[in-house]
């Protein structure tokens, strides 16, 4: 966890060091709990996460196990580190540009690239990228921790995106997104044999299991419906899918495949275990696919109206190099 998003929402003339003496009361509590309790403005979470990454010492040698129990005359004492700036940094990060005028850039974002800081991703950012690329002007589109971004891909997930240069391109563009008018396809590499054609549908909502997954969940979830195009299959073990958005929900394509048994290839999160359709590919195929780094997915295009001029666009990214390696060798194998 950054340390910013630790000591964000401390007063600005909180003390740096919180020292304590652990009393007869205090003696047999966990060291997270008895610290959020006695200094009130952090939480359990945030004082966890000091004491994990090294700011905490007790009798003067560092611990980092937030769950250990006190003792009576033990010290403790917590360090906060200062914050670090609010605002994203320009860096000079390169970007594959298919198009920029004075309201918009549209790009090819490869995958392994986070689209705006958070915590643990502070820098290295598409953001970070843009900030460098379009100068101060810039900072204040839309926000200042997410300038310019209307709508985002995960991580892993390369291909196109459109990002706004100015405020009538960022409200006409969201409001785009928001009302789904825009022309958004697709490709991955699922497991399994899908039909010719169809639609997934389902509700999709936080996993009550793991608070980092998605999932389709019976209620309190958010209308999702994914239609899916297939284009080719490989040994009848993997296909290749083109998937258009009517919703966009987090992870919308990867919770809708992995749901139906078609989870995507190199899927992180929702490939928890080798499918059965891998036994359909030949053996030297086979180790390729079930090693794929990142899931198989990838934004190929992406069409709206220009907020300004009015003109239709519709841009395309070709299938980085990766895909197209792991599609060739599907072919042949």
């Amino acid at each position: 966890m950054s340390d910013s998003l630790i000591s964000d929402s401390l007063p600005a003339d909180a003390p740096a060091l919180f020292s304590f003496t652990i009393t007869p009361e205090q003696t047999g509590q966990r060291a997270d709990r008895m610290l959020a309790d006695a200094i009130g403005t952090l939480s359990r979470s945030r004082v966890k996460a000091l004491i994990e990454t090294g700011h905490l010492t007790c009798n003067g040698t560092p611990r980092r196990d937030p769950a250990f129990a006190l003792r009576e005359g033990m010290t403790l004492e917590l360090r906060l580190p200062p914050p670090e700036p609010a605002r994203p940094q320009a860096e000079s990060i390169p970007l594959d540009i298919l198009f920029e005028d004075r309201d918009l850039i549209v790009l090819d974002k490869p995958a392994g690239l986070v689209v705006h800081p958070a915590p643990g991703n502070e820098t290295g950012t598409l953001v970070n990228a843009l900030l460098g690329h379009c100068g101060p002007d810039f900072e204040g589109i839309g926000g200042e921790k997410r300038p310019g971004i209307v709508h985002r891909l995960d991580k892993d997930t390369s291909g196109v995106m459109v990002v706004a240069k100015t405020p009538l391109a960022h409200e006409a563009l969201s409001e785009a997104f928001a009302t789904r008018t825009m022309e958004r396809a697709y490709l991955a590499l699922a497991w399994g044999l899908l039909p010719p054609s169809g639609e997934f549908e389902g509700a999709i909502g936080r996993d009550k299991r793991d608070r980092k997954r998605m999932a389709v969940v019976p209620n309190g979830g958010k209308h999702a419906l994914t239609r899916f195009t297939t284009k080719e299959t490989f040994h009848t073990g993997v296909s290749l899918v083109e998937c258009r958005l009517a919703t966009g929900r987090t992870h919308q394509i990867r919770v809708h495949l992995s749901h139906n048994g078609h989870p995507l290839l190199g899927d992180p999160v929702y490939l928890r275990r080798v499918p059965a359709a891998a036994r359909k590919l030949p053996v030297n195929v086979r180790h390729q696919a079930l090693d794929f780094p990142r899931q198989a997915l990838h934004a190929a295009t992406l069409g709206f109206t220009h907020p300004r001029t009015k003109e239709e666009l519709l841009f395309s990214a070709p299938l980085p190099d990766d895909l197209q390696t792991l599609i060739e060798a599907l072919s042949e194998g």
